[in-house]
């Protein structure tokens, strides 16, 4: 299993520095880091010796929109800044391969609306589609992903579901683009994670995963499997069946916490709940899954609390 974990939770310290700290957690394998956030401080050189140094390696590069980028990345509705969203995700697919990385994770959070009447929905559907090409063919021997999130910071996200982010995914129709799924995020949208899990991974298109939990209104980044045990489980479950071997990253928030401590948390869960799995066995699960028997179902539940 390879883990990641998030980065902004250890604070107070450079992103090398905090290479040192994480480096030391057994099981944790890679990281993903934001452009230009985590390359404030170190240069591209000393971050790739802070993770050589660690044995890690890089998993993904977000691009993170700040600033100019308030009213809409891809699709703003000047095309200065849509085009200077574009270059930045160029730039992170540059850093991504000088570092050996092999994922784009392109997160919108700015792409939507919060308003009636507010934006072309038409229009900027397609603009997000001619963009999302252009950065695929620059980036061709990566991955590229679209991370979706129902709302925040604005109202409504323009990419919000499993349904429409494999929409965009057939609209753009390159190769290399596919989707990144985060748990709380799908919490949030009232979707059930097993489920869009299940239809992004028949397509090919699961190109990675963020874990957490939190109590489906907000983004709460909880501990792994710390609310929604079951929901978590079977979410495992479709990984397993899937064959995922990509990198599973721990978007949590310890606010309150010890961040190195709340890692362990989650790998520990993770580790507990795979064994739970392998224990009942992935055929036993699957033929449950297959009677469509809720009282069978139920039976999971009774095997973990043995």
């Amino acid at each position: 299993m390879k883990f990641a974990t998030r980065l902004n939770s250890f604070k107070g310290m450079s992103i090398v520095d905090t290479f040192d700290q994480i480096g030391k957690v057994s099981g944790l394998t890679h990281v993903d880091l934001n452009y230009p956030e985590h390359f404030q401080t170190n240069s591209v050189e000393e971050i790739k010796a802070g993770l050589e140094r660690n044995s890690l390696k890089l998993n993904a590069i977000a691009p993170r929109f700040r600033g100019q980028f308030i009213n809409g990345e891809l699709g703003n509705a000047d095309p200065e800044i849509s085009r200077k969203a574009i270059e930045l995700c160029k730039q992170s697919i540059d850093v991504c391969r000088e570092l050996g990385g092999n994922n784009i994770i392109v997160w919108l959070g700015y792409e939507g609306f919060d308003y009636s009447f507010q934006i072309n929905y038409s229009k900027v559907w397609k603009q997000v589609t001619e963009a999302f090409a252009e950065i695929c063919e620059y980036g061709s021997d990566l991955k590229i992903s679209i991370e979706y999130k129902p709302f925040q910071p604005r109202a409504y996200s323009f990419i919000s579901s499993y349904g429409d982010t494999l929409l965009m995914v057939n609209d753009v129709g390159a190769s290399n683009l596919g989707v990144t799924l985060d748990f709380c995020h799908m919490l949030m949208k009232a979707e059930n994670p097993s489920y869009g899990l299940s239809l992004v991974a028949e397509r090919n298109k699961l190109y990675g995963v963020h874990l957490n939990d939190g109590n489906k209104l907000n983004d709460d980044g909880l501990m792994v499997g710390s609310v929604n045990f079951m929901q978590s489980l079977e979410f495992i479950f479709y990984l397993k069946k899937y064959n995922y071997n990509g990198v599973i990253y721990f978007d949590t928030f310890p606010e309150r916490e010890n961040p190195l401590d709340e890692l362990k948390a989650n790998i520990a869960m993770y580790r507990k709940i795979d064994a739970l799995i392998d224990q009942m066995g992935l055929p036993k699960l699957q033929s449950i899954v297959d009677s469509n028997d809720a009282i069978a179902a139920q039976e999971i539940m009774f095997a973990c609390l043995k």
